[in-house]
């Protein structure tokens, strides 16, 4: 074995590098070993933080200003939402309030860094949800046992891992008609009676109101649009413009709560409302030209200048061989209405019919020939817009008569005679084009009035749905008094608006 000569060892300088090896390795080592337990303090707060936002949503998208709006927000969180986490040494389902705790604010504070504070438990002001999930510990292996050789660090990894999301959100509905109705019962949905008849009425002050009644919105006058064909109006004129003006003509109202009023406007209501079928009577004679108040591009409505003048403002009289569109054949505020149309409209109420109509008949009565068949062209048009033509709604046939080029109603009618009206506007000629959002539609607010004890004027009503109502004939005089009617279709619901909750 070969010796090496000692005198050489001071210039030797073989493995010098092994003890800085040594050390460095420790250290990558020790980092590796490090890495692997901040990934999994990283990776169960990402899964705790999910779990936090999910709840969060779920309960404050319930948030809506209604009576059971906490116990439903409650029950979001409990049984809609489940998650997982991995590396927490706690139960790795995320489900139900035993994972996290709910606390309910009416507001947020206008920073991030100041407590939230109090919160509430009050539905009507419940707007935000704070979700706090339970703290998980994650078990640190290798930082363990680098702290056994290394010696404990200050500041070293945090185990305990904790997450919170705070969530609200707030719905808006806009090109809204200023007005609300009482809807049948609690669940009511415009949904489940798309093609239902209603017949809404001016609900009067005091006593509870009945399903169908109706009053107005915004009585303050506070949500006319800016930019409408509203703005600047008072008293009456603006009245009428809110009810009867095309366009934009308020801002939007929001879900949580609405203002109401009596509907006791019937003058300037039924006068406004009419514009829209090329009716310009009493008080709106004088927009016969006013593109603001144009009619919509069908007018079919079994309505006629008396004598057959052109326009005689307070003189129409029913057509002599047209026909508007009917009532439901079950309706018991039509004729023929009886108990036994009640029973079959589920018992909502004397105002609210099947969704049935005599297709027949009105096709027999407006269009040629008069065998009871859909005509071609409408069959046509409903076929490709997915409607069955023998048994569309009316504001599906509205749609496909409108969508005619030329005049609706030609020929002759079953007299012999020319067709009494033809279904396009000859009073205002500045037809609104737009079809599917047309004069016709109006947008209102469906509040259950019972659940929220209105009678008469009330503030801060939270609403149900707003609702798209097809008016299917002129708003006329139906009672004694005060009271008349407005018939209209349910079309569906309005697709709301989101807001952040803080607006």
């Amino acid at each position: 074995m070969a010796r090496r000569d000692p005198r050489k060892l001071p210039e030797d300088e073989d493995g010098a590098m092994l003890p800085f090896w040594g050390l460095a390795f420790v250290v990558v080592l020790g980092m590796i070993a490090m890495s692997f337990d901040i990934g999994r303090v990283a990776i169960t707060h990402s899964e705790l933080q999910s779990f936090a936002d999910q709840v969060a949503l779920a309960a404050g998208g319930e948030l809506d200003g209604k009576s059971d709006a906490i116990e439903r927000a409650d029950a979001a969180a409990e049984l809609m939402i489940s998650d997982s986490q991995t590396f927490g040494n706690a139960d790795s389902l995320l489900s139900g309030s035993t994972d996290f705790s709910l606390t309910y604010y009416d507001a947020l504070p206008p920073s991030d860094a100041t407590p939230l504070g109090a919160g509430t438990t009050d539905p009507a002001n419940a707007r935000f949800a704070r979700v706090d999930v339970n703290a998980q510990t994650v078990d640190l292996t290798f930082a363990a046992a680098f702290d056994a050789v290394s010696g404990p660090r200050e500041g070293g990894i945090t185990n305990t891992v904790r997450a919170t999301a705070v969530a609200g959100i707030d719905l808006y509905a806009c090109d809204v008609t200023p007005m609300m109705f009482c809807s049948p019962h609690s669940g009511w949905s415009a949904e489940g009676n798309v093609g239902q008849m209603l017949e809404l009425r001016s609900g009067g002050p005091g006593g509870a109101w009945a399903p169908g009644d109706f009053g107005y919105l915004d009585p303050s006058k506070v949500m006319v649009d800016t930019g409408g064909p509203c703005a600047g109006l008072t008293g009456s004129n603006l009245d009428r413009c809110l009810i009867g003006a095309a366009g934009f003509v308020t801002r939007c109202f929001s879900y949580r709560g609405v203002d109401i009023e009596p509907g006791q406007k019937v003058g300037n209501l039924e006068a406004a409302l009419n514009t829209r079928f090329d009716i310009y009577a009493s008080s709106m004679q004088s927009a016969r030209n006013d593109p603001d108040y144009a009619p919509a591009p069908n007018v079919i409505k079994g309505i006629v200048p008396r004598g057959g003048g052109s326009c005689i403002a307070n003189q129409e009289e029913p057509s002599s061989n047209t026909s508007g569109l009917p009532l439901d054949t079950c309706f018991t505020s039509g004729p023929g209405g009886s108990n036994a149309c009640n029973a079959q409209n589920g018992g909502i109420g004397p105002r609210f019919g099947t969704g049935d109509w005599n297709v027949a008949g009105y096709f027999a009565a407006n269009h040629a020939p008069f065998d009871g068949t859909v005509p071609a062209a409408i069959q046509s048009w409903l076929t490709d817009h997915a409607a069955d033509p023998a048994a569309p709604t009316r504001y599906e046939v509205y749609r496909a008569e409108a969508a005619m080029s030329g005049n609706i109603l030609t020929g002759t009618g079953r007299d012999g005679l020319p067709m009494a009206e033809t279904g396009r506007p000859i009073c205002n000629t500045r037809t609104n084009p737009d079809i599917d959002h047309s004069r016709r539609v109006i947008v209102v607010a469906a509040i259950d009035c019972a659940a929220e004890g209105v009678a008469g004027a009330a503030s801060n009503v939270p609403v149900e749905e707003f609702v798209q109502i097809f008016l299917t004939q002129p708003a006329s005089a139906a009672g004694a008094g005060n009271r008349f009617s407005i018939f209209g279709e349910v079309v569906g619901v309005a697709e709301p608006s989101t807001g952040p909750g803080t607006s």
